[in-house]
Formats: C-alpha cells, structure tokens, sequence
C-alpha cells in the first residue's frame, strides 16, 4: 500500500457498522411514525445512518469476521429480524386501534368511507384512519419516537451483536401478540359497538310498534348519525386508553429484550 494511505480494516468495519445498521434500519422500517412512507426515504435512511455512527461509537468488543464468511451474513440476518420484531411490537397499538375503527365503520355504515392507508397502501375505512392520525398525534406529545430509540440503544446492551442472542428471545410472544391486537381493538371499539347495538335494538322496537314506519328509509341515516355522535363521545377517553395501549406494548418489549 503507498505510504501515507492508512490501511483500512474490512473485518472491523463490518462488524463496527453492517451489523449495527441491520438491526437499526430494519427496526425503522417497521416501527410505527418512523417507517411510514409519509417519511421520505431518503430522511429515513440518513436517520438510520446517523443512529448507527452513535451505536458504533459505543460498541466495544466484535467479533471479527470476513465480509465473504458464512457467519457474517448469518448476524446480519440474526439483526435485521431482531429490529424487525422490536419494530412490529411497536405497531401492535396501531394496529389494534386500525382495527377498531374498522369495527366501528362497518357497525354505524360508516364503511363507505374509505382512504388508502399510506403505511400499508390498501383501502381502510376513513374512521380507521382517523384513530391512526389521532394515535400519531398522542404518540408523538408522549415523546413514543424518543423512547422508541432509547429502547433500541438499550437492546445492543442486553442483546450484544455477534453472540447469538436471537436464539434464546421468546419469539412466540410475537405470535401471542397477534391476539392481543384483536382483543386490544375490540375493548377500543367496545363503546361505540355498544351504543350501536342499543340504536339498532331501538330501530327494531319500532318496526314492531309501527309496521307502517318505512325503517329501511331512515335507519340508515339514523344510524349514520347516532354513529357519529357515538364516536365524538368516545374521543373523550381516546388519550387514557391509548397511555393504557402503549404501556402494554411497551411492557411486551421489554419482556422480548429480557428488560
């Protein structure tokens, strides 16, 4: 090599910054706020390397292995799964939340409605989108994408990089974790479902009481409406359950982490 070009070490640099980036690029594109496709992609990919230079400054001992290795690309892929579980545990509020509004839209009628969804692109219902706008909202004056990070730089202290610590993280709670998104939805929809039920209960007595009343014609609008109103009353307790929601998921991450 001339004299005055510094050697530059390929295995210690793979390992000071591949693997690092792999877990932290994959934990933002699933993350919530932060890999939504509003965000340019350009803008996600600077954050992503600016969090992997501040990692990389803090990381001590790597184990040291040739970009051509088997093993090498083995962590890579061990990393890049890691941040994407961390990253879907952060979207279970989201989900479950998108979830409810769909539940609600399709009870009160309000399911004509509908947008595509920029982080999925497929239609969802218009309320749904407004439970997501909302929980963004909520999430971010909760300061969620700072501690979002804070837990990502605390996982390369419990789980270090090149030791195999993927093999003992309880990825069955992932799976589990697909149920509460079901259940989490329906208790955030249970108000509005409820008061549903009671109009169309309402509109049934009616029908009995009054044959003549044509329900087909204005039940629709009536409930349309009612649902609204339903909804708007429900917003008041939008912000505890959402803390309520997000202290869940947050508590399912640390258990993944081994907090």
């Amino acid at each position: 090599m001339p004299a005055g070009i510094p050697e530059v070490d390929i295995a210690a640099w793979v390992g000071q910054y591949l693997w690092p980036f792999s877990r932290i690029s994959a934990f933002v594109f699933a993350a919530p706020v932060l890999g939504s496709q509003v965000v340019p992609a350009r803008l996600r990919l600077l954050l992503c390397l600016l969090l992997t230079g501040i990692v990389a400054s803090a990381l001590s001992t790597l184990p040291r292995c040739s970009p051509l290795d088997l093993d090498t690309w083995l962590i890579v892929v061990e990393q890049t799964l890691i941040g994407l579980a961390m990253g879907w545990i952060m979207q279970l509020v989201f989900q479950a939340l998108e979830l409810a509004g769909q539940v609600v839209a399709t009870q009160s009628g309000l399911g004509f409605s509908s947008l595509i969804d920029p982080n999925s692109g497929v239609s969802v219902a218009s309320l749904s989108q407004l439970y997501v706008m909302l929980a963004t909202l909520v999430f971010l004056s909760m300061n969620g994408h700072l501690v979002m990070i804070d837990y990502l730089f605390r996982s390369f202290a419990v789980l270090p990089v090149g030791r195999s610590p993927g093999l003992n993280l309880p990825w069955h709670d992932l799976l589990a974790a697909g149920g509460w998104i079901f259940s989490a939805g329906f208790i955030a929809s249970l108000p509005a479902v409820v008061a549903l039920l009671v109009i169309n209960i309402a509109l049934g007595i009616i029908t009995r009481a009054s044959p003549q009343l044509n329900i087909f014609s204005i039940g629709f609008a009536i409930t349309l409406m009612l649902g609204l109103l339903a909804v708007w009353l429900s917003l008041r307790g939008f912000t505890a359950l959402f803390s309520a929601m997000s202290d869940e998921v947050f508590a399912r991450l640390q258990h993944f982490l081994g907090l």
